[in-house]
């Protein structure tokens, strides 16, 4: 059975690590919620953002999700996959140095990573994005330009593939963000 490393974090976007973790699990794979200097049965509070027509997301209370697994135990080598969230974790989730060593792991061995909305913001901190193609919320994508990367303006609906790497603006991608996964993590599902 493969398994996932499924990186989220205090008030990381509720949808996006709610939806993705259950999604994943649904088809069968082991996934391992995890955040820096928390333990298997700790939570991490989250945020639901949402596009109301002002100049950006609003941001509200949303639940609080239980970590399965810890993150003091992570061996990168023993995942398939990287899942990364979105939301204001990433802001601080980008500081931790093994954060980034397990990123770069991903990378350097072309092991398939999805990152949506901010979670790009990890992948602009460790350096993996020069010379990619990749999606963002629309206020990472200078980050993306300044490390390298060669932003894509998609609709918030919609996904993005290179290679190894699955990016999406937000949450509303949801079907299109986690079906380009699936199949770049070789998953084949007959309906």
């Amino acid at each position: 059975m493969k398994k996932i490393l499924f990186l989220t974090g205090d008030f990381t976007e509720d949808y996006e690590t709610m939806v993705p973790f259950q999604m994943l699990e649904m088809v069968g794979y082991t996934v391992h919620a995890v955040c820096p200097d928390k333990k298997k049965g700790d939570t991490v509070k989250t945020a639901i953002h949402d596009f109301e027509g002002d100049q950006t997301y609003t941001e509200k209370p949303g639940h609080n999700f239980a970590l399965n697994y810890s993150f003091d135990d992570v061996k990168a080598e023993q995942y398939d996959g990287l899942v990364i969230a979105g939301g204001r974790a990433p802001e601080y989730l980008r500081l931790n140095k093994q954060v980034i060593d397990i990123v770069k792991h991903f990378f350097t061995e072309n092991k398939p990573v999805a990152a949506i909305c901010h979670g790009i913001q990890i992948l602009t901190a460790a350096g993996v994005v020069k010379g990619r193609k990749l999606t963002a919320y629309p206020a990472v994508g200078p980050e993306v330009t300044l490390a390298g990367g060669e932003y894509q303006n998609i609709a918030v609906d919609e996904a993005y593939v290179d290679g190894n790497l699955v990016t999406s603006p937000a949450w509303p991608a949801h079907p299109k963000f986690i079906a380009e996964f699936l199949k770049v993590m070789g998953a084949k599902i007959q309906i």
